[in-house]
């Protein structure tokens, strides 16, 4: 499976999963744009470095993903609707059956994203200021973190129009300047 996040305008990025065989599915925009690295790229690092199977990216990879709305699937909208229940139906499936993971990714992916702004210099929201980084996840942390620094630079320098893509779990992206 190919995860591409793409900047698509100068505050706003999408996130693409192609499964082989399959249309893309692309959420655009996708939440919680950030010029140093957004959201669902931290989720992605931080799902792919731990590797948990049943997150974000190992739902897309087992045919769920809630996260992707819309379905780039061509031809008549009763085909596009079909498309979109079925999903459906296998999210709510994979919901039962993943929620640890599901729950380990949030709770690493806001952790690290606080403690990479601190390390980085980046702009720290002011709530977390002061939120402590748990001793017994160090580990996990730095791991997740050595990804960030990596990627991150990568991700701030594509103009609108690149990006960069990932096949999963592959934290090594393949980057692609606009066009």
């Amino acid at each position: 499976m190919d995860v591409t996040f793409e900047r698509t305008g100068e505050r706003r990025y999408a996130t693409v999963v192609t499964l082989p065989g399959s249309d893309p599915r692309r959420m655009d925009p996708a939440p919680g744009y950030d010029e140093h690295i957004p959201h669902d790229l931290v989720h992605y690092l931080a799902e792919a470095e731990l590797g948990l199977t049943s997150g974000v990216y190992g739902r897309a990879l087992a045919g769920g993903g809630s996260f992707m709305e819309t379905t780039e699937t061509p031809g008549d909208p009763r085909r596009r609707v079909r498309a979109q229940r079925k999903l459906k139906k296998r999210e709510e499936s994979l919901r039962k059956s993943g929620h640890g993971d599901m729950a380990t990714s949030e709770y690493f992916a806001g952790l690290c994203d606080i403690a990479w702004r601190r390390r980085s210099g980046a702009r720290t929201p002011a709530w977390a200021e002061h939120t402590p980084l748990p001793p017994g996840d160090a580990s996990k942390v730095s791991r997740i973190l050595d990804r960030l620094d990596e990627t991150a630079p990568l991700w701030h320098g594509l103009p609108v129009g690149g990006s960069l893509t990932f096949t999963w779990p592959n934290t090594t992206p393949r980057a692609r300047q606009a066009s």
